[in-house]
């Protein structure tokens, strides 16, 4: 299909910058997980359950199963649509595309007996998909998020010192430094990523309903409890022993909460940084070929935090719906999660188009220092919260009122502040550390904060 003619734009429009993430969870993907549990499944019945069976195993098959127990590319997804074309069910398809290939590699009827051993197709589902949310998060979104709070930490050094003026509910308020607002959001992304790095990925190899039930009926002796658990642990997984026909999915919702969380904290440093952009603190570089409007040939429009916006959106919106709706199934099992899954995909596409586009956005971005100052050099109210403070620690009285009293609702030159400061009883020392005081010196610690000196 061409992608101009894709329904999802993730499959059109944005297809090579989800690339990644394709090669994961698209049904191919799908196809290549399913059939690496099921070669390792096998592998380890062999060792096991099996191992009476699989003693004299011919040599092919036995390479052939190891192969695609670690790394299942090789596997024919095309040839599995067509047994599934016939069956109307996915897993028993690979199951039958496995029998065929293993058959042709000279094993034996009664070992092909063991393919699939035991398992409700949950079994193998489950832990494909964990297998695949554990290989997204590792090589994909871990990747993304540390570039991302390397940048920010750069920024975060790379402006330490430099002056900005607040504003709290859209109004003028005690300066800061541009480097520490943006290691303010290094700090919150690199908690609620470690966080999402840390959410336990469980998988579950139990039967139809969680119990043994038919492992117990064919071979009671055997300890599959522990077969189950070291089989899970072996796909770098955390087994789950407590399970209906499917693993509850608790697992995912924390998944989908903590991305969303980090979802949040880029949303809103994208909204920030586009407002800084409007009100001239950033400027954008511009690149001689593109067109920023139709009409106003002079525009250069923030287009990268935009689209990061709405992108981390529609991610949030699935991941809520996930962490919602997956953890929900009508007692031992209905298949309502089944077209959801298929989806999570999708949430991880659009929250990596969201990474990808803040990235480049941050990479175009300059700072306006003298527009930064201009601000500042014009907002001397500011530093009544400084005058009235030292009033305070010098037991004054009425000092906040007083200041209220002088600042509230005006205009504040640095005349007007220096005749109110003279005129306060103050000790020389604090009078003359007012007095010297300008909005851009008031940062407080915000340098050595910045810096991660403190």
């Amino acid at each position: 299909m061409n992608p101009i003619d894709a329904l999802s734009p993730l499959d059109g429009r944005y297809s090579r910058k989800v690339d990644a993430l394709r090669t994961i969870f698209s049904e191919a993907g799908l196809m290549r997980a399913r059939v690496r549990v099921e070669c390792a499944w096998l592998n380890a019945l062999a060792k096991t359950a099996a191992r009476e069976a699989y003693s004299s195993l011919p040599p092919a098959a036995g390479e052939w199963l190891a192969q695609m127990a670690r790394d299942p590319a090789a596997t024919d997804v095309a040839a599995i649509k067509e047994i599934e074309a016939r069956t109307n069910h996915d897993v028993k398809a690979v199951e039958y595309w496995l029998r065929a290939e293993l058959k042709s590699r000279r094993m034996s009827d009664a070992q092909l007996e063991w393919i699939h051993f035991g398992c409700t197709s949950e079994d193998i589902n489950n832990l494909a998909y964990a297998l695949m949310m554990t290989e997204a998060r590792a090589a994909v979104l871990m990747p993304q998020l540390l570039r991302l709070n390397g940048t920010l930490d750069a920024c975060a050094r790379q402006y330490a010192d430099i002056s900005m003026l607040s504003r709290t509910h859209g109004q003028t308020a005690s300066p800061t430094t541009v480097g520490k607002e943006f290691a303010n959001v290094a700090a919150r992304l690199r908690s609620q990523t470690h966080r999402l790095q840390e959410v336990a990925i469980l998988g579950k190899m139990n039967g139809a309903v969680g119990n043994f039930n038919a492992h117990v009926a064919a071979l009671p002796a055997l300890p599959w409890e522990k077969i189950s658990a070291d089989f899970v642990a072996s796909l770098g997984l955390v087994h789950n022993a407590h399970t209906t026909q499917i693993e509850p999915h608790d697992w995912i919702a924390e998944y989908c909460h903590a991305l969303v969380r980090i979802d949040t904290v880029l949303l809103d440093l994208s909204r920030d940084v586009w407002s800084y952009i409007s009100i001239g603190y950033f400027k954008q570089r511009a690149v001689a070929d593109e067109v920023g409007s139709s009409t106003m040939p002079h525009k250069i429009n923030p287009i990268d935090f935009e689209n990061a916006e709405g992108n981390f959106g529609i991610a949030n919106a699935l991941l809520n719906h996930f962490a919602q709706k997956l953890p929900i199934s009508r007692w031992q099992r209905d298949l309502s999660d089944s077209t959801v899954l298929r989806n999570l995909g999708v949430a991880l596409g659009h929250a990596l188009l969201g990474l990808e586009s803040l990235s480049k956005g941050l990479g175009k971005i300059e700072l306006d220092q003298a527009r930064l100052a201009g601000d500042l050099s014009r907002a001397w109210e500011v530093l009544g919260e400084a005058v009235q403070t030292v009033m305070r620690a010098n037991g004054i009285a009425d000092g906040y009122d007083r200041l209220k009293a002088f600042s509230r609702g005006q205009t504040i030159d640095q005349e007007a502040l220096h005749a109110f400061i003279r005129s306060l009883d103050l000790p020389e020392a604090d009078k003359r550390r007012l007095l010297e005081m300008t909005p851009a010196s008031y940062v407080g610690l915000a340098p050595r904060l910045a810096r991660g000196e403190t």
